[in-house]
């Protein structure tokens, strides 16, 4: 099998956190400064691996093998939440750098064909997953003028044209090219760490379903104002949210989790009685069952509290929902075979809580992907962090996993 560099993993990996760094974390959100810079230097170190490379129109890095023959893509992303942690998305795309070097220096793997890619935007600056999206040819023009940034609502086409992307050509998936994708990534969550296991096999990832609530009541006086005459929409806004809760408690799964993430009250002041307020609604589960029993929920909640009144609330879903993606089951046989190869009887299958690349490569190709613990189970923040040795056998896992795939393509 290939035998990964640990040290030349590692000082890469090291070197990518200097790039926006921001104490133990990173601050490198999709198309900034620190983003475009971080693009550039993967691509020169892809160039010195002997890699094809390019940077398309959405801001895709990918490095090609000049090998012919059918292969496997790994990828994950550079960009992160607006502080993040140093290995969320770099450790899946530095892990395909090292396998594809450790793949060249042997003579017994030379010739297989491994591509690789930094995927553009996946936590969501501008459009969760936007890069993986382009790729697989699953944007509209409109979904591209709709999309902005959620802090600062800069429209996606000012940011790309600010990084230098306007005008070039963006790059679809030959399918002929792959027999299958590959990521791995830190497991963000506590599972892995708690149980004393090493590596996770990931089944499926989960849907995403998030919606933007407005409430539209009428700014006035705080203290003049009677509480029988007010029309105060942060009141109906946090009336809203209990219910939710308590209504969702009675639908959930074992593994559903939702999240009131944004609370936007106008005009913001102790001394005046909120004429409007906003709020980002999101659930997750692998269960598609369960996500449109939650959104059926929801739907009859935001009715029922506007019919009520005093307050006017709108619901709106925000595009694009990710949906729910089952990993290839081939792909999960390799992935174990290798997972018990190096950490024999401390790996688990499990499902990813958190959305990746993988579920939007999975609907154009077999995929799969491997977790490594985070310590903690904390990430995007700046405390992410996963042991040295954990990361070192996670690479190796990967590795032995794309071998097999390029060797037996069927090993079921």
């Amino acid at each position: 099998m290939p035998e990964i560099n640990p040290q030349r993993l590692m000082n890469d990996l090291r070197h990518l956190r200097t790039i926006g760094q921001y104490g133990t974390g990173v601050i490198r959100p999709a198309f900034s400064t620190k983003d475009m810079e971080a693009r550039q230097w993967l691509l020169d170190r892809m160039s010195a691996a002997g890699l094809k490379t390019f940077m398309d129109g959405v801001g895709n890095v990918f490095g090609r093998s000049p090998n012919p023959g059918r292969g496997i893509l790994i990828g994950s992303h550079t960009d992160t939440q607006p502080q993040g942690g140093w290995l969320d998305g770099s450790l899946g795309v530095l892990y395909g750098l090292e396998i594809i070097r450790a793949l060249a220096e042997d003579r017994r793997t030379v010739h297989f064909a491994v591509d690789m890619a930094s995927w553009s935007d996946e936590e969501g600056t501008y459009m969760s997953m936007l890069g993986s999206r382009s790729f697989c040819d699953m944007l509209t023009r409109d979904d591209m003028e709709r999309a902005q940034n959620h802090l600062t609502a800069q429209p996606l086409s000012a940011a790309l044209e600010q990084a230098g992307l306007t005008g070039m050509p963006t790059t679809t998936m030959d399918p002929e090219r792959y027999v299958a994708y590959l990521e791995a990534h830190v497991e963000q969550g506590p599972h892995l760490e708690a149980q004393g296991n090493h590596l996770g096999v990931v089944t499926a990832i989960v849907g995403i379903r998030t919606f933007r609530l407005t409430f539209k009541g009428q700014q006035n006086h705080a203290g003049t104002t009677p509480m029988e005459y007010r029309k105060d929409a942060g009141i109906a806004l946090i009336e809203l949210v209990h219910d939710i809760n308590r209504e969702f408690t009675t639908l959930a799964g074992p593994r559903t989790v939702w999240t009131i993430g944004y609370v936007h009250l106008e005009p913001g002041s102790p001394s005046v009685v909120p004429g409007r307020a906003e709020m980002l609604l999101q659930f997750r589960d692998t269960d598609d069952k369960i996500l449109d029993a939650l959104e059926s929920k929801t739907i009859r909640i935001v009715e029922e509290a506007h019919k009520k009144g005093p307050v006017d609330i709108d619901l709106a879903a925000v595009p694009p929902q990710c949906e729910t993606a089952g990993m290839d089951e081939t792909v999960q046989v390799c992935l174990a075979a290798a997972a018990e190869t190096h950490a024999p009887g401390r790996w688990i299958r499990m499902p990813s809580g958190a959305g990746h690349d993988a579920q939007i490569l999975a609907q154009r190709l077999p995929a799969g992907m491997l977790f490594v613990p985070s310590i903690g189970g904390i990430s995007h923040d700046i405390a992410e962090d996963t042991a040295e040795e954990d990361i070192v056998r996670g690479c190796r896992a990967l590795a032995t996993a794309t071998e097999t795939l390029l060797r037996h393509p069927n090993p079921v």
